[in-house]
């Protein structure tokens, strides 16, 4: 049977073939039960409701028990005109099992119809059964009214949302009383006797509609879904979880000990997932999307004709990992592929911050979206910060394909969008849950979003309850941007300031050309145009009215080599000076390096004639030596120039001039340097190798060495590597002054970082490597910053530099000596005078006086152009100059 209808009816099916079977109704001939309770038809305003007959409960409550699902055998004994056929039911497969009736009546559960005349033999039998039960007292013959039996049965609850949140999610125990439709039950639930319909949580099956002449045409798979259901809970025992509900429908969940209705329907194709109710789903969202796709991947029943977003994309376009290179707002990124493409991704199923209302901006003023819709840039960011130049694993959810252009809405070309994870995190999910974007709304058969879709909503709804965001109630924050670029009157007079500032953070917003950029400057809350220095990079194409103008060899490579390494990046600038446009330009730093430099480096730019004033000439310069001898790019071109012998003529006591290769290693404050003979270089690296390997395998006792003014030791530089060194001055075991004798620099020290030098390792063995010397025919100025200028400059220049050395001339303390860079062969100590730095020493010897002749030349010019020393004209007094005394 599949359902019992009341304790003398009862429905009965035939094994299904193809589809929902065939069912007849059978009533019991001979006996009567009381009638169940029914509601009042809603069309007839003035009808009531009708309460249980005593025992007809227990009546129906003994069949249902008894039969539901059960095998049973019946035979037809009459039919009335209308149809209604009356018989017989026996237990299991043929008639001699147990008589359903007999039991009924035996039970006390159901009498014998009036006027029947005992005069056959199962007649007889009933007869029997009613005298025992009569004598028993049992079911109607007991004593009392029977009024117990009578259900309290309410059709209405007061108030559905307290009476589901007072079951706490408990299972209540329920009888299927009826199935609606395939998801779409009634219920009576016990022990209170409410009947309620109930929808399932989470997901919905085809319906039958209802036509304006009363009769249901089935959506298709209705019919099926509803039999997948009644033939599994129709008047079974269950347990429902009540999750939450829709006016009077409670919706929940049915829990039988063959299975969970809900995840069966799905995974079998009669059902989808609805969104509206997928979060009350209290198993978890994600088994039932589980469930749904075990069935759209096998097309079975409603997804017969399915076909995936991503259906017709290869499995490597699918699923892969990218590099992000821009974030483009707030939904949408730019990664490269490891096939060296770019592609943009959209993050799927996400709305970006908006403008809301009509004609919230003013007309005349351009719309920034980035800094002028709240949260726009919050949101963007978010993105860069945690993505830029970071690996991402992409997982193409649909293609939207291209929509043309509306009256409202602007065209769209295709878009990939995509669920992009990092580290596991889904961004689109971190966006939404600190309320910087918010999640779309789709129609419910729409398949194309994301498919962590339930996540994004349960991160939307933590930022609205958390006031996060867009959902905040707090003042909307306003980005004040102030864009300078290309402003020559606000670049004017904000110049000064950025010059000052030395190096400035900047984030780069847009890449123009290799050389030409827009920085945001956070500190300044400022946008401007930036121009490197120092360089001549290859021009763009670029479209003038009526003009096309061809783009240089490599400009497009420049563009992108520059885009890849700093676009959105933060990086540091120093502007030096601006120009005519008011574009500033500079030197930009990205992780330490110099993007001019750099360039350079890569044959993507020559140096400029500029550069020659900066501190970063001399890099530049073995950068672009480098990328001659490569022949490739800017340089592809290139031939080398033959440089012409001149022998020089001896004079007499000929000034000696045999430069020898040394390496620089200290400046002092008074302009004397430390320099290491290059050519010992490898014994002094093999020795500290020895050194450091022998101190490793007997590493020193700390706090075992005493140190005494004047010996040698070892000291623990601030690098932690050891490094041979002389005690100088012990103030205290705390403050030791130590001069590492292989360097030139000096170190205060606590004796902890000290150690005995092991006799393996001593001066005898390889002397001190570091020698100081002075410049020759140049006086150091008296005054502090003017010195500190000088020594600066020097610093920039030659330290830790390989260079040339020739001693001019012995003198107190040490020899003064001429330096000469190691590439252009340019001489350091003419190149301060040049740069009115330093001033000239004369010297009287005839050997020098042809330099000193250079010098002095180099003086006036620095004199003439008013450089450093020389800005307010010539300071000396008369007779300084002529015989070389410094005062």
């Amino acid at each position: 049977p599949a359902s019992v209808l009341s304790g003398c009816a009862i429905i009965v099916r035939g094994q299904p073939r193809g589809g929902p079977p065939p069912e007849r109704q059978i009533n019991l001939s001979n006996i009567r039960a009381g009638n169940l309770a029914r509601r009042a038809a809603a069309t007839q305003p003035d009808a009531k409701d009708t309460p249980d007959e005593p025992w007809a409960f227990p009546a129906r409550e003994f069949l249902r028990k008894k039969l539901i699902g059960k095998e049973v055998c019946f035979t037809i004994e009459n039919k009335t005109p209308q149809g209604r056929e009356y018989g017989m039911i026996y237990l299991g497969k043929d008639t001699n099992g147990e008589n359903i009736a007999e039991s009924l009546v035996a039970e006390g559960l159901a009498t014998r119809r009036e006027g029947m005349r005992a005069n056959n033999p199962e007649q007889n039998r009933l007869s029997e059964c009613e005298e025992q039960a009569k004598a028993a007292k049992k079911g109607m013959w007991s004593e009392g009214n029977g009024s117990h039996t009578i259900r309290d049965l309410k059709y209405t609850i007061e108030n559905p949302r307290h009476f589901v949140d007072s079951h706490h999610q408990k299972p209540v125990n329920a009888i299927i009383e009826h199935v609606r439709d395939g998801s779409v039950v009634r219920a009576l639930l016990l022990p209170d006797y409410y009947l309620v319909t109930v929808m399932l949580s989470g997901i919905k099956c085809p319906t039958f509609r209802r036509e304006a002449d009363g009769s249901e045409t089935p959506e298709p798979f209705a019919a099926e879904a509803k039999f997948f259901t009644e033939s599994r809970l129709l008047q079974r025992d269950v347990q429902i979880i009540l999750e939450s509900c829709h006016n009077q429908n409670i919706l929940g969940t049915i829990l039988h000990p063959n299975g969970n209705i809900t995840e069966l329907l799905l995974k079998e194709g009669f059902a989808r997932c609805v969104d509206w109710s997928i979060a009350v789903y209290t198993r978890g969202a994600e088994k039932l999307r589980a469930a749904e796709r075990f069935a759209k991947e096998r097309r079975l029943r409603i997804w017969r004709d399915y076909v995936a977003p991503t259906a017709n994309l290869d499995q490597k376009d699918k699923q892969f990992v990218a590099k992000v290179m821009q974030v483009l707002n707030a939904d949408a990124i730019v990664v490269k592929l490891n096939s060296g493409d770019y592609k943009t991704i959209h993050l799927s199923s996400i709305r970006p911050p908006r403008l809301e209302g009509e004609n919230t901006q003013d007309k005349n003023k351009k719309l920034r979206p980035l800094y002028d819709i709240p949260y726009m840039f919050e949101a963007r960011e978010f993105l860069r910060k945690k993505l830029i130049g970071k690996k991402v694993n992409v997982t193409v959810d649909y293609i939207r394909p291209a929509s043309p252009a509306t009256e409202t809405v602007p065209a769209f070309s295709e878009r990939t969008c995509a669920t992009v994870t990092i580290g596991g995190i889904n961004i689109a999910e971190a966006l939404v849950s600190k309320g910087l974007a918010t999640v779309i709304r789709y129609r419910q058969d729409d398949d194309q979003r994301s498919s962590h879709y339930d996540e994004l909503l349960a991160a939307e709804a933590r930022a609205i309850k958390n006031g996060k965001g867009l959902h905040s109630k707090k003042e909307v924050p306003i980005h004040r941007v102030a864009d300078i670029s290309g402003d020559t009157q606000k670049a004017k007079q904000f110049l000064p300031f950025l010059q000052r500032a030395g190096r400035s953070e900047a984030v780069v917003e847009y890449v123009f050309s290799g050389s030409r950029l827009k920085l945001y400057l956070p500190k300044e809350t400022c946008l401007i145009t930036f121009l490197l220095a120092g360089i001549e990079c290859p021009r763009g194409a670029r479209n003038l009215p009526g003009l096309v103008q061809e783009g240089e060899p490599f400009s497009e490579e420049a563009t992108l080599f520059t885009k890849e390494l700093v676009l959105q990046r933060e990086v540091e600038v120093e502007v030096e000076s601006m120009d005519k446009a008011g574009n500033f330009i500079g030197w930009l730093h990205i992780d330490s390096a110099n993007l001019s430099v750099l360039l350079v480096e890569h044959a993507l730019s020559k140096v400029h004639f500029t550069a020659e004033r900066s501190s970063y000439y001399k890099s530049l310069l073995s950068a672009e030596e480098a990328a001659k001898q490569k022949k490739e790019k800017v340089w592809a071109h290139y031939e080398e120039q033959p440089v012409e012998e001149v022998m020089p003529v001896l004079e007499e006591k000929e000034r000696s001039a045999s430069y020898k290769p040394v390496f620089v290693t200290e400046i002092t404050d008074d302009l004397h340097f430390y320099v290491q003979d290059v050519e010992t270089g490898t014994q002094l690296e093999k020795l500290m190798e020895n050194m450091r390997n022998d101190i490793a395998s007997h590493p020193p006792v700390e706090g075992s060495y005493a140190p005494r003014r004047g010996e040698f030791c070892i000291a623990k530089f601030v690098d932690g590597e050891w490094y041979r060194a002389r005690v100088e001055k012990v103030e205290s075991p705390a403050k030791v002054h130590v001069f590492y004798i292989d360097y030139g620099n000096r170190e205060v020290l606590p004796s902890t970082r000290l150690g005995t030098l092991p006799p393996a390792f001593s001066t005898r063995v390889l002397p001190a490597q570091a020698t100081e010397y002075a410049f020759a025919f140049i006086q150091v100025p008296q005054d502090d910053d003017a010195r500190t200028d000088a020594v600066d400059s020097v610093v920039r220049d030659i330290q830790n530099t390989q260079c040339l050395l020739n001693v001019e001339h012995l003198s107190s303390g040490c020899p003064h000596v001429t330096l000469q860079f190691a590439d252009s062969k340019g001489d350091v100590g003419l190149g301060l005078v040049k740069e009115g730095l330093v001033m000239v020493e004369v010297r009287k010897e005839k050997q020098f006086q042809k330099v000193i002749t250079e010098y002095l030349n180099a003086q006036e010019s620095a004199k003439s152009a008013r450089l450093n020393l020389w800005r307010y004209g010539d300071f000396r007094a008369d007779d300084a100059d002529e015989f070389g005394y410094s005062r």
